[in-house]
């Protein structure tokens, strides 16, 4: 069971598998500080810069889970007149979320900031919602055309979003913007060519969020500083934002 605890991480695991891994964690102390650890990780992924990935790191990826040892199986005592036979697990293929996250360094920064977020925030009574929203991310940057876009001022305030075209969804997360000041909230808006600019809701943070039903006439997303419970149109210029031409949007 250890050895789940990093493609849980990256909901990785098929339903069952999951449900098994949840049930060990609960009196795992090493599974739990090790996914803590996957958290501190994710903090010196999201913060590299967004790169082509190398044209060999695929097969750098699948050279290193071939070749990578399982853990051995303790041999546990049973009577009768001779061991227990050892049952060795079958060996893992890497999951599809490894295999997407090869794709670009611009979308593991980005998943990275993802899960950094569900992973921090995380407690039982939370679980079923967090993982309801990671696998949501988890299927926009699965995407056969998932690309990934960001953007920063002088100041480090930006946008970072993977998008989806085919399936009308964008990831978007930001960075640097700060808290508001009191009584007041960012708010993300999505503008589009001849029509009023729509609310994707109100930011906690840094946390990503899932921006759904997007035209194909979306031209950019920003983000603006608005009165708590949030605004039905802006009421202040943005502080951050980016264009999706990049991403397969614009039209």
């Amino acid at each position: 069971m250890h050895s789940l605890a990093v493609p849980y991480a990256l909901d990785a695991l098929d339903p069952d598998e999951t449900r098994r891994f949840e049930k060990h964690l609960a009196t795992c102390a090493r599974c739990t500080d090790e996914v803590r650890a996957l958290a501190a990780d994710t903090v010196r992924l999201a913060r590299a810069a967004a790169v082509p990935a190398p044209e060999d790191l695929r097969e750098r990826i699948l050279a290193a889970v071939r070749t990578t040892a399982q853990e051995p199986v303790e041999r546990r005592p049973v009577p009768g007149p001779g061991p227990e036979p050892l049952r060795t697990p079958p060996r893992r293929a890497p999951g599809r979320a490894l295999l997407a996250l090869a794709a670009s360094a611009a979308v593991l920064a980005l998943v990275a900031v993802g899960f950094l977020a569900l992973a921090l925030a995380r407690t039982d009574g939370e679980l079923s919602d967090e993982r309801a929203a990671a696998r949501e991310i988890a299927h926009v940057l699965a995407a056969p055309d998932a690309r990934a876009s960001t953007g920063r001022d002088a100041r480090g305030r930006g946008i970072a979003v993977v998008a989806s075209r085919a399936e009308r969804r964008a990831v978007v997360s930001v960075t640097g913007l700060g808290r508001p000041p009191d009584g007041r909230a960012h708010q993300l808006w999505v503008m589009r060519a001849g029509s009023a600019p729509r609310s994707l809701g109100l930011l906690d943070g840094e946390t990503p969020v899932v921006a759904k039903d997007l035209s194909t006439r979306a031209r950019s997303l920003a983000v603006t500083v608005e009165p708590d419970g949030g605004s039905t149109q802006p009421t202040s210029k943005p502080l951050a934002q980016l264009a999706l031409e990049s991403v397969g949007f614009g039209e």
